[in-house]
């Protein structure tokens, strides 16, 4: 059976993958799924740099704002949907574009990672749960460095939520998930895919980084998490740990001045386009670009086509 096409843009946050997708999108008679793991909550636009629907250009986009900031959104879920969007999709005859900085998400879609194995077992994700509360989110990341080392090389201590995720699948399976992941990253990906990573110069993505929490204060982050806050929103949901959206709730809460908070904010911001670099580095088949070697967005999008054609995917 001939494998059906997928293009993935993808690379570090704050490098430019809006803009150049919608440009894609248009040359390539394609429509964009997000691949993001924070623009799928709705009120959450300012501190997610969620494309607004006047920059989308008639593109259609799938996978933002389509759940409640307390809702339960996972890698599962995520594959699920974006399954089924792509069905639609290709029912059109057009070619869907995975755009995001979410690289697990985009691996589980690409690769098909089965997740069947990962049934929940709530009991022990209870026991989990309680060790958090009793003995905070150390014990629990030092637990994960005793039974998956790997893991805990590619999991920030602060997600817990995946944390959980690999201590359940160690538990349930006796296997680590990060040999599970290695197996289904070695699968044949069922696409003809193009897998893009956009990135530029370190000291230039890291000013890029700084200047776009700037521009998130001035478009109003701060009333935006006061008014999540507002809405019953807190801090103990997965959606408000969010970057952006923990700092500026810190500062509310009083645990830091707003300076501090912002000056975090951008620290951890950095270090998170450092994880995401390694995560793509890991992957194969991926072609990078990096933007400092053209002169326009126009002269990147060429290269893009020039390639997919090469690829037979257009």
């Amino acid at each position: 059976m001939e494998k059906k096409p997928l293009i993935i843009l993808t690379g570090p946050t704050s490098v430019g993958k809006s803009a150049l997708s919608i440009k894609l999108a248009k040359a390539v008679d394609g429509e964009i799924i997000s691949a993001d793991s924070m623009q799928v909550y709705r009120h959450m636009d300012i501190g997610t740099a969620k494309i607004k629907s006047d920059q989308m250009q008639g593109v259609p986009h799938y996978l933002i704002d389509e759940f409640m900031p307390d809702e339960e959104f996972n890698v599962v879920l995520f594959q699920q949907l974006a399954k089924k969007y792509m069905k639609q999709i290709y029912d059109k005859n057009k070619v869907p574009i995975l755009v995001g900085g979410t690289g697990f998400y985009i691996q589980a879609v690409l690769y098909d990672i089965d997740f069947t194995k990962n049934e929940a077992d709530t009991s022990y994700r209870m026991e989990l749960e309680e060790i958090v509360r009793e003995g905070g989110k150390d014990q629990l990341f030092d637990m994960l460095k005793e039974i998956d080392p790997e893991s805990a090389k590619a999991i920030h201590p602060n997600n817990i939520k995946r944390i959980i995720r690999a201590l359940e699948y160690a538990k349930l399976t006796g296997e680590r998930i990060s040999t599970h992941n290695e197996e289904q990253r070695s699968k044949e990906s069922p696409y003809q895919f193009c897998y893009f990573v956009l990135n530029r110069e370190r000291s230039k993505l890291y000013e890029g980084i700084n200047q776009r929490v700037d521009l998130m204060l001035e478009e109003g982050l701060l009333k935006e998490v006061k008014s999540l806050a507002d809405m019953g929103y807190t801090k103990d949901m997965v959606s408000m740990q969010g970057l952006g959206y923990k700092e500026i709730l810190a500062y509310y809460n009083g645990d830091y001045s707003l300076e501090k908070a912002i000056e975090i904010l951008k620290r951890d911001t950095r270090h998170y386009a450092k994880r995401q670099l390694t995560w793509f580095k890991r992957e194969k088949d991926v072609q990078w670009i990096n933007k400092d070697d053209f002169e326009d967005e126009d002269s990147i999008l060429n290269h893009m086509l020039a390639t997919l054609k090469e690829k037979g995917i257009i």
